[in-house]
């Protein structure tokens, strides 16, 4: 999770997220390199006291400066043209969970199972235990398997909300009479913390979302466990 004064993003938890990172650093470099040579122009025509000739007119300059910059634009849009169709990809999920908004709390269903569902609040801090996060913990955490592909079936009940999991690279609008899909797997074992990502109401802030992946056989526990309390 996010730690104060972190400049750069949380560590990747899915391979997805892994690509974002990889595509966050290559077009960092491309900004840095325009921005240095952008100051360095500006330096050099402040300070000089010469003018060259070949410059005030010439045809070969402004073909360059217009040829590189769409290479430029090529070379982040084909990334992240990439990138983009690989968080669209739903294939052959093992689990599916339909998350729904509410105001302002999250209900989880594991439609895969016939009775498995529950309702995630957030831990008031008066309730926190010691290791805990105030304004992330809930009472209820979303439990799934890792390295085994996760669908999540987003809605809401009563306003626009967001489910979204920075560690995961998730993030999708839950709207009030639609179904949008998302999927992630994840790489390691792990509780990764996220909140509601669209302004919902007066507790937008305290509905936090906690998805907790665990091995396979730990996964298969906590569900046979939650059926029996069901």
């Amino acid at each position: 999770m996010a730690h104060p004064s972190q400049l750069g993003f949380q560590d990747a938890a899915s391979p997805v997220m892994e690509e974002l990172l990889h595509f966050h650093d290559h077009a960092l470099m491309i900004v840095f390199l325009i921005s240095t040579l952008v100051l360095y122009i500006i330096v050099a025509m402040v300070t000089t006291q010469l003018t060259n000739k070949n410059i005030l007119d010439s045809q070969e300059i402004e073909i360059i400066w217009t040829i590189l910059p769409a290479i430029i634009l090529i070379l982040i849009a084909l990334p992240s043209l990439r990138i983009l169709y690989l968080m669209d990809e739903v294939n052959s999920p093992h689990l599916t969970i339909k998350a729904i908004g509410h105001q302002w709390y999250w209900s989880y269903e594991y439609t895969d199972y016939k009775e498995l569902g529950f309702d995630s609040y957030m831990v008031p801090t008066q309730d926190l235990t010691p290791g805990q996060f105030r304004l992330l913990e809930t009472d209820h955490r979303m439990v799934v398997p890792v390295e085994s592909p996760v669908r999540v079936l987003v809605t809401a009940e009563d306003v626009l909300h967001s489910w979204a999991v920075p560690a995961l690279g998730v993030k999708m609008d839950a709207v009030p009479g639609r179904l949008n899909q998302t999927a992630f797997l994840t790489s390691r074992p792990g509780v990764f913390y996220g909140q509601c990502s669209e302004i919902c109401g007066a507790n937008h802030s305290f509905m936090p979302i906690v998805v907790e992946a665990v091995p396979l056989k730990h996964f298969e526990s906590w569900s046979s466990q939650m059926l029996e309390e069901a």
